[in-house]
């Protein structure tokens, strides 16, 4: 599910879901995304403003390829962390 051009995708974990009460929202986007470009996508896409966004260029993890001594190494990725002004929300989150 791809969102636009720079934010691919919501990271949805129980520590986004934590964040998120606090108005914390964490989305994975491409590594040439920059804070401005992120900030008019996620207006566009969810009519929200954003306060303040920090990105983090997350490591590939390496991992064995089936119980042998071979390894392989994911690509780097880029996440984004956005916080929303006060009241606003974005429903990312299923309803049980």
């Amino acid at each position: 599910m791809k969102l636009g051009k720079a934010v691919l995708k919501p990271i949805v974990t129980e520590k986004t879901y934590a964040l998120a009460s606090e108005g914390k929202y964490v989305f994975k986007v491409t590594m040439l995304a920059t804070k401005g470009s992120i900030c008019e996508e996620l207006k566009r896409l969810y009519d929200v403003e954003p306060v303040s966004i920090s990105t983090t260029i997350m490591p590939g993890k390496s991992k064995r390829i089936m119980k042998s001594r071979l390894t392989s190494k994911p690509k780097k990725w880029k996440k984004a962390i956005v916080q929303l002004k006060k009241g606003q929300t974005i429903d990312l989150f299923p309803k049980e």
